[in-house]
């Protein structure tokens, strides 16, 4: 690697292509969810031969590390999405909306991480993780239509149905700041040292106080009402469940949390059911199960990892019925799931070409 950054920056532009790499495209790579997706890229050993940084005036400029190399955040162009094999959009929906028929028009698979394609008629919603437990194949297509990933919360929560027969399902989600960008995350902020110091509220993002409170609802003059995300994750269950999968019903709630999300899961069954059989249907792949001598799962213990942190318990008043306390990090559990859709994809992509 050149020891200067600025000079490995310089050069990182327009290599030749090789016939069994992939060139990729992350638009709105200065986002939280697009830093996200870099990383998850470099830890699975995608087969990249060049990925390029796109984003807003806001990060353009700035230095970010692929791999082995440092290249800098470039302009959202028409040109960028020329030869580029996978562009993953972690940006604002509305900037997915605007530039992803150009991206796709010139040849890319999408990847949709901002759910703004997620109504489009050829969209897939997808959890390739989810897709493997149920046993459901996915068609391999040549030209394959936006693939939109599924809402982190829907995935954790369609964990539960591999415990048995399931009778009912019922979640309350904590919904974290992060999941509103890194606009969302600074008014977290802003809010808990203003209210220390007895100053004003930020209210550009939630229009409510969040800071040290929990609310079911946003003000009336919110960047997005919190009805809307409860919505989502309902219709991404429904659209990644199986067709066995139990009825949900489910409470979103703002937490006044940083990063991750936490979910508190009841689940009645139709039979009763040993715990340790639940508990041993949960474990598995993404899953780390943790035992009573064990921390709990909470949302510092999840930050970072590729798992969903989960514990048991036996529901006191009622003999088929158990609560789950779950844990994860939702940027990466997004990331994750958008790095496998691309995996799943390039299985029928000439690598390296353009259709």
């Amino acid at each position: 690697m050149n020891s200067n950054p600025k000079a490995a920056a310089m050069t990182h532009t327009e290599p030749g292509r090789t016939g069994n790499l992939y060139r990729l495209a992350i638009v709105g790579a200065g986002t939280l969810k697009g830093k996200e997706v870099a990383e998850v890229l470099g830890d699975r050993n995608f087969p990249s031969q060049d990925v390029k940084l796109l984003d807003d005036d806001e990060s353009l400029g700035q230095l970010e590390a692929m791999k082995d190399e440092v290249t800098f955040i470039q302009k959202v162009r028409a040109e960028q999405f020329e030869k580029i094999d996978f562009s993953f959009f972690a940006c604002d929906p509305e900037c997915t909306r605007k530039n992803w028929k150009t991206a796709r028009k010139a040849g890319n698979a999408i990847v949709d991480l901002s759910f703004a394609l997620e109504d489009e008629p050829e969209a897939a919603v997808r959890s390739p993780w989810i897709e493997r437990q149920l046993g459901q194949a996915v068609a391999p297509e040549l030209q394959p239509g936006p693939v939109v990933v599924a809402h982190p919360g829907a995935v954790v929560l369609l964990r539960a149905q591999k415990a048995g027969e399931l009778k009912r399902v019922v979640a309350t989600v904590f919904e974290p700041a992060s999941e509103h960008g890194q606009r969302g995350m600074d008014e977290l902020h802003e809010q808990t040292v203003n209210l220390l110091s007895f100053q004003q509220l930020p209210r550009n993002v939630f229009d409510v106080q969040v800071a040290f409170n929990l609310v079911a609802r946003y003000g009336e003059n919110a960047a997005a009402p919190l009805a809307s995300v409860e919505r989502r994750v309902l219709q991404h269950y429904g659209r990644i469940a199986g067709k066995d999968a139990p009825q949900l019903s489910m409470m979103l709630l703002q937490a006044p949390i940083f990063h991750g999300h936490a979910f508190a899961i009841h689940v009645e069954m139709a039979q009763p059911v040993a715990l340790e059989q639940v508990s041993a249907a949960l474990a598995g792949e993404h899953v780390n199960l943790a035992s009573s001598g064990e921390e709990a799962p909470n949302n510092v213990n999840a930050a970072g990892q590729n798992d969903i942190h989960v514990s048991v318990a036996a529901d006191a008043g009622q003999p088929t019925a158990f609560w789950i306390w779950a844990a994860s990090d939702n940027l990466r559990i997004a990331a994750l799931t958008a790095v496998e859709c691309a995996e799943s994809m390039a299985a029928s992509r000439p690598r390296g070409q353009i259709q």
